[in-house]
């Protein structure tokens, strides 16, 4: 089984259609059918929660449908880490890199793993992608 560490913005794609859903849900796919292990810092599932506030609050997602994404989300099992247990090494990598710690956090877990890293995030793709090739944009997953 391969380790693969995914952000909030891939994760959020399984339930939402958004671009790159059908490509969120091909890891999705591969993880239910065993495939795959998920791994996230222990903070994914704030932001998570966080995302699909505000796609209620502020983009029109049915609290309904809201509520369920943080539901179904927890009904995964996904290998987490203690943000507390990266910190260093996402701090350090956030300075070097010019990057958030929320993002470096999923960074030192995947440099941690030795594992790819997919994400959503096309900004953070280009701005570190060549010197981190073990993280992927979203579309660019296999």
């Amino acid at each position: 089984m391969t380790d693969l560490v995914v952000d909030s913005g891939v994760c959020v794609k399984w339930f939402v259609v958004e671009p790159y859903s059908t490509e969120a849900r091909r890891i999705l796919n591969e993880y239910q059918a065993g495939r795959l292990s998920l791994l996230a810092p222990d903070l994914i599932y704030a932001e998570v929660g966080n995302i699909a506030w505000k796609k209620h609050r502020f983009q029109g997602l049915d609290a309904t449908n809201a509520r369920l994404i943080v539901d179904e989300f927890q009904q995964l099992t996904i290998r987490l880490t203690s943000s507390a247990s990266l910190i260093a090494e996402a701090y350090t990598l956030a300075v070097a890199y010019q990057r958030s710690v929320y993002d470096a956090l999923y960074l030192a877990l995947s440099e941690r793993e030795h594992c790819p890293f997919v994400t959503a995030d096309e900004r953070l793709v280009n701005a570190i992608g060549s010197m981190f090739p073990q993280v992927v944009w979203l579309p660019n997953w296999p």
